[in-house]
């Protein structure tokens, strides 16, 4: 409901989108919503958060092939307003600072979705980022190789650098929408919501942010 109204309310508005488990209920319901009840995406422009380096757009664990299978072929959104960071670019400094360019162009994020790792990052920036940081190459965590293993079959297939949007890209945006599910988000959570802004929790920065609604359930709650 709140992507819907603001895409309503705000035909050329600007999505951050984020990959994972996290937010394929999301998605479901955003395509239903655009067969059933004509929510129109033609003019929406989105920016995903990140993307591995060294995949392609149609390697079928890049975020390009998830947003691909999970949202955009399956609703009204002009393939070239659909942004998704370049795993493969040649100079990833010049890239990156594009990237930024390109979502100024488009006048800032409008609405931010975000998840956010057991060890309480988010986007891919892990433990110990800059609160101020931009878009940029990120050497991922062990820990979060090990949980995005699952999709890749083994750890030593999952790549060990991405692109990201940085901590400061994030709190730019005008809403940010975190959502969490499970107990294994509970610690995270918490620190993010309760505990002290700290570069170790990356999420925590959000508390500086003056518009975030965070979506929970029980368990991602319960402390």
């Amino acid at each position: 409901q709140f992507v819907a109204t603001l895409v309503r309310r705000k035909p050329r508005c600007v999505l951050g989108l984020a990959t994972g488990s996290t937010p394929l209920g999301l998605y479901a319901e955003l395509v239903r919503m655009h067969r059933e009840e004509g929510l129109d995406f033609s003019r929406v422009v989105t920016f995903n958060l990140d993307e591995y380096v060294g995949l392609s757009g149609s390697h079928p664990q890049s975020y390009r092939h998830f947003m691909q299978q999970n949202l955009f072929d399956h609703i009204n959104i002009d393939p070239r307003d659909t942004h998704v960071p370049d795993g493969r670019a040649l100079d990833f400094e010049s890239y990156c600072e594009q990237y930024e360019r390109m979502i100024a162009e488009e006048g800032g994020i409008d609405m931010q979705l975000l998840g956010i790792g057991g060890d309480g990052h988010i986007a891919f920036n892990e433990p110990g980022s800059s609160l101020g940081s931009r878009t940029r190459l990120k050497t991922l965590t062990e820990e979060t190789v090990r949980d995005n293993a699952r999709f890749f079959g083994s750890e030593k297939d999952v790549p060990r650098l991405a692109i990201t949007m940085g901590v400061g890209t994030i709190l730019e945006s005008r809403q940010c929408l975190l959502l969490a599910a499970g107990a294994s988000k509970a610690r995270a959570i918490r620190d993010t919501i309760e505990g002290p802004i700290t570069a170790q929790i990356t999420a925590s920065a959000l508390q500086l942010h003056r518009d975030v609604i965070a979506i929970l359930d029980q368990e991602a709650a319960r402390l």
